[in-house]
């Protein structure tokens, strides 16, 4: 298990700050798995789904904000979960601020989330150069077909930035699949930063099994079954809208 490491004759305070910040990344992203999974099952704009949509965002925005800082510092190298922990960070906060901006307006924080997307991007491309000039053809344990999906991810989310940067804001339907595609795929992330990725902490009997992969293609489905419901329907009212 990677840990952020503290040299052993360090003062007690850092020893102490070290876990804390431990504790606070557990504590917040296992808050976020379990708010986002009430928000994403919960009816949308009701009472419930908005005290959980923010509960997720108030957790997850510690526990990636911590990933992202922390990571690099970890006994090992971690620089494929900065990136990821960057991209969720990145997601969580343009998918909050999409619908607590009033519609059709956008201001400095879509310019600078279009300019991470890219970012990420080029992350990806270049841990994709560096995985394949490897002898082992990884990046901190990682092959090149994990970058693929950053640059794929983050290459959606910088178009969708663009394109509204260019519109002058958004509303109505593409507004609410623009929230809810960024908020479901931070908890994809997460999910998958977890199961995936902490099988460590598992029973034996499920390291390495296919029964992982659940909670994450759960995420993605009921994402698809919304956006459907939002762009494809006549679901979203203007109450549902207001709301």
């Amino acid at each position: 298990m990677t840990i952020l490491h503290v040299p052993p004759e360090s003062p007690f305070w850092v020893s102490a700050g070290a876990d804390t910040i431990l504790f606070l990344h557990i504590a917040g992203a296992s808050l976020a798995m379990a708010s986002g999974a009430v928000a994403l099952l919960s009816r949308k704009g009701d009472r419930v789904h908005r005290v959980a949509g923010t509960v997720f965002f108030l957790s997850m925005l510690m526990a990636t904000a911590i990933a992202a800082v922390v990571s690099p510092f970890l006994t090992d190298g971690q620089r494929p979960n900065s990136v990821a922990a960057v991209l969720a960070l990145y997601l969580i906060v343009t998918g909050w601020a999409t619908v607590k901006r009033k519609e059709g307006s956008i201001g400095r924080l879509e310019v600078g989330g279009f300019i991470v997307a890219l970012s990420v991007v080029a992350a990806g491309f270049l841990f994709i150069l560096q995985a394949r000039n490897s002898p082992t053809g990884k990046i901190d344990g990682e092959s090149a077909q994990l970058f693929y999906a950053f640059m794929f991810f983050g290459g959606i989310a910088a178009a969708s930035d663009l394109k509204v940067i260019l519109r002058g804001g958004i509303a109505g339907a593409p507004r609410i699949a623009r929230h809810l595609w960024r908020m479901c795929m931070a908890l994809f992330i997460a999910a998958g930063s977890f199961f995936l990725g902490q099988q460590q902490v598992m029973p034996a009997y499920m390291r390495g099994s296919s029964l992982l992969f659940v909670p994450e293609l759960a995420v993605i489905g009921l994402m698809f079954f919304w956006l459907i419901r939002v762009r494809f329907t006549h679901w979203l009212k203007p109450a549902a809208m207001a709301s």
